[in-house]
């Protein structure tokens, strides 16, 4: 009896597969990388703002497409959190959305939408494929309040961060993996400046401090909104492990990221993926992977939204 009831438990379980919506929506995959692929080839920034919207999302509470919601009713959105600044092409993704909306209406969740454009994007992006399961559902509010205690700041300290990552299953080594993320895309020179004014950090290579001054002048009285410094200057649209040697030479912009270099337990993990770009790759893929199947709304929970900027109406 006691078989049959854990068998019975086990079947009703919902639980992420591969290729989720084989029966329900057969070309949802492939429409999202068609339409992946035709921004990417339009403007490269897009899949660097889809890897984002993956962290953004996953990392605080549950992969569940809250991020994508819009204010509403005086709540306030992820997407307005000061964690989230300099966040756009919001309009992009739900062309994305609308092209699977229209092969299969209300049966493709944003959160799924969300996490196999990630996929395609990295894969664009000369990244690994991550083998990204689907079956997520949506959420139905916004945790604009919780994003200061779940997504690390860019000066806070490294063990902070491993510790954030770590709630969610991800180790340190793989955390290093992740950041690897910051290879492409840029940083705006409000969060630089304070490393370069008034004196220079003296983590920071004398030369590349030099350029970052020329991209950020001094703020008088703040840096503009607009003005920001690449990456990486070598590859800044592919997700390679420049990252890691642009730590170990003492080029990275942030303080999460040069805190590596000297991190007794990070720095071993640093130089080996600096090394051998294989092995990030790999332990890149695996860290998505983890990040997007953190806490995922299945079955019942949630909603499967046609909007993802609003949830569905109560009728």
């Amino acid at each position: 009896i006691l078989l049959k009831v854990l068998c019975i438990f086990h079947i009703g379980e919902s639980e992420l597969q591969l290729n989720y919506y084989s029966s329900s929506c057969p070309r949802a995959e492939e429409i999202v990388k068609q339409e992946v692929t035709k921004l990417f080839q339009q403007r490269k920034n897009t899949a660097i703002s889809w890897l984002r919207y993956l962290f953004h999302d996953c990392m605080v509470k549950s992969c569940d497409g809250s991020f994508l919601l819009t204010k509403s009713e005086g709540v306030e959105a992820e997407v307005d959190s000061p964690r989230s600044f300099g966040i756009t092409d919001f309009r992009y993704f739900n062309q994305i959305k609308e092209a699977v909306e229209k092969e299969c209406p209300s049966t493709v969740s944003c959160a799924d939408t969300l996490a196999l454009t990630a996929r395609e994007a990295i894969v664009l992006l000369g990244g690994p494929r991550v083998d990204m399961r689907t079956g997520r559902r949506d959420a139905l509010q916004s945790y604009a309040k919780e994003t200061v205690d779940y997504i690390p700041n860019h000066n806070d300290p490294i063990s902070l961060v491993f510790s954030r990552f770590q709630n969610i299953g991800i180790d340190a080594e793989r955390t290093i993996a992740l950041l690897g993320a910051h290879s492409v895309g840029r940083v705006h020179c409000m969060n630089i400046v304070h490393r370069l004014y008034p004196t220079v950090d003296p983590t920071l290579a004398p030369e590349h401090a030099e350029y970052l001054k020329r991209r950020c002048p001094e703020p008088d009285p703040s840096p503009k909104a607009v003005e920001y410094a690449k990456n990486d200057l070598e590859t800044p649209f592919v997700i390679d492990n420049n990252y890691h040697k642009n730590v170990l030479n003492h080029k990275a912009l942030l303080e999460i990221d040069q805190q590596l270099a000297s991190d007794p337990t990070a720095l071993p993990f640093v130089e080996k993926m600096a090394a051998d770009n294989g092995y990030f790759h790999e332990q890149f893929a695996r860290a998505i992977f983890l990040l997007s199947e953190n806490n995922p709304l299945q079955g019942d929970a949630g909603e499967i939204r046609k909007d993802c900027r609003h949830v569905n109406k109560i009728l």
